[in-house]
């Protein structure tokens, strides 16, 4: 199948509520530009040089995400651009993405990003640390005018256990559910990010509201 019949295809099996993420990190410019044609207007990307220059040369009503891990000392190259920064893991690359969008006279989106796998290689925050992060943004009435914290991202553990991926998925809805109430002008969690191609229909089941589907719109690497 095509691109752009995979693509069709997912997006026919997805409910209206849930917002698709094209992960089209690695895949060349003619690859996006299929997506594109099909009416994909959301990408999804995790090197920022990359990103940078599909961004340069690729229409301008495109949204980019950045779903790497992020560097602080590279946010300022997709401060200008980015339209949601979905792993933001700590305190001081919030700052950053602050100062950079404040620079650009820009609001950034971003997605906190929570340690929910039962593996070391992932990154995210734990319950303490995302609560000292939202008190942080709350009280901070001059600084953090640039940013705005719009949901919660996590990944699940890359196992073929589904009972364990749903109790992962489960876990990041229940934490994101108790933040609901919170609503100040920098912080509205409307947003959760979590589900990828081999596991996203479980992930939506769970309450995600935002899926990176990848592989099975492009193809494997």
């Amino acid at each position: 199948m095509s691109i752009s019949q995979n693509l069709l295809k997912i997006k026919s099996s997805l409910p209206s509520t849930v917002t698709l993420v094209a992960v089209s990190k690695t895949k060349p410019i003619p690859d996006l530009m299929k997506a594109y044609d099909a009416g994909q207007r959301i990408f999804g990307e995790n090197k920022i040089q990359e990103m940078t220059e599909k961004w340069e040369a690729m229409p301008k009503d495109i949204e980019w995400h950045m779903i790497g891990h992020v560097q602080t000392n590279k946010v300022k190259f997709m401060a200008p651009f980015v339209s949601l920064i979905h792993g933001v893991d700590s305190l001081k690359l919030l700052e950053e993405i602050n100062k950079q969008a404040q620079k650009n006279n820009r609001i950034i989106d971003c997605l906190l990003q929570m340690y929910i796998a039962e593996e070391e290689t992932k990154f995210g925050l734990d319950k303490k640390e995302l609560n000292k992060i939202l008190h942080f943004v709350q009280n901070d009435k001059e600084g953090m005018k640039n940013i705005r914290i719009v949901g919660l991202m996590g990944m699940a553990t890359f196992t073929e256990k589904q009972t364990q991926i749903k109790k992962e998925f489960t876990h990041l809805k229940s934490i994101f559910d108790k933040l609901q109430p919170l609503k100040t002008k920098n912080c509205q969690l409307n947003t959760i990010s979590m589900g990828m191609s081999g596991d996203y229909q479980l992930a939506i089941e769970s309450g995600s509201t935002m899926v990176r589907i990848g592989s099975s719109i492009f193809g494997g690497r």
